[in-house]
């Protein structure tokens, strides 16, 4: 049995290669969306309890491999995989989503409090970095955000307007969007992947400055950059 670490589209992509190729496994997912998408396969939903927790839940599943299909920020979750892998004595793949090549006219932010403090004031700033990352904006006062995200927030800006919207989006709905809010200013995480990407063809269409944020330094472990070569790897542990 192998363990995915999802909640990302290209997770469901490998869950549904892995079913169609008889591998068998299971797919868990953090639990942080009201009303995750229905999966026609084996999936938990829930945290481990930190590293300790997903090293108790590998022996005691008798988990063969781990696949690391998370978000490219999920920062915190890979390295309880790598250690949790290491631990349990399991093969570890880390799957990696391509960055979106930055362009030299963008802005680009070592984090997101950086991502924060570059915003000029009186910036219509369209946010776009999940219901997690939204505290380094908080103090700007000055900003005006329209923030979007999969499910309803609190807003905790002083002004502005959130929206709740899933992936994927396409280019002239987000150009629409952009137009009829005045956004000055898009700021995004470098998550990659084809599902967002209309934001960032939009913003360009537009004239819209951009602010991306890097994507923090992974555990160095296996990888692959093809759903395929996930499969592969799958069939050979």
């Amino acid at each position: 049995m192998i363990l995915v670490l999802g909640g990302t589209h290209e997770a469901h992509k490998i869950a549904l290669e892995l079913q169609l190729a008889g591998v068998a496994f299971i797919l868990s997912l953090a639990g942080v969306t009201s009303a995750p998408v229905k999966r026609l396969y084996n999936v938990r939903t829930g945290g481990f309890g930190g590293v300790g927790g997903l090293i108790e839940y590998l022996r005691k599943e008798e988990i063969s491999g781990v696949i690391d299909a998370t978000h490219p920020f999920a920062i915190t979750m890979s390295c309880s995989a790598k250690a949790a892998a290491q631990a349990a004595g399991l093969p570890l793949l880390q799957f990696v989503r391509q960055e979106w090549a930055v362009r030299p006219d963008w802005m680009r932010a070592s984090d997101l409090t950086a991502a924060a403090n570059a915003l000029p004031k009186g910036a219509c700033a369209f946010l776009t970095v999940g219901a997690r990352s939204l505290t380094p904006f908080v103090h700007r006062s000055d900003v005006w955000f329209l923030y979007r995200g999969i499910e309803p927030v609190s807003m905790p800006f002083s002004q502005g307007e959130a929206i709740v919207q899933r992936p994927p989006f396409i280019l002239e709905a987000e150009i629409k969007l952009m137009q009829t809010h005045r956004v000055s200013h898009l700021v995004t995480k470098n998550a990659g992947g084809d599902q967002t990407r209309a934001k960032l063809d939009a913003a360009i269409k537009l004239g819209i400055s951009v602010i991306i944020v890097d994507r923090p330094i992974l555990p160095v472990v296996e990888n692959a950059s093809t759903v395929l070569d996930v499969l592969r790897w799958a069939q050979r542990i």
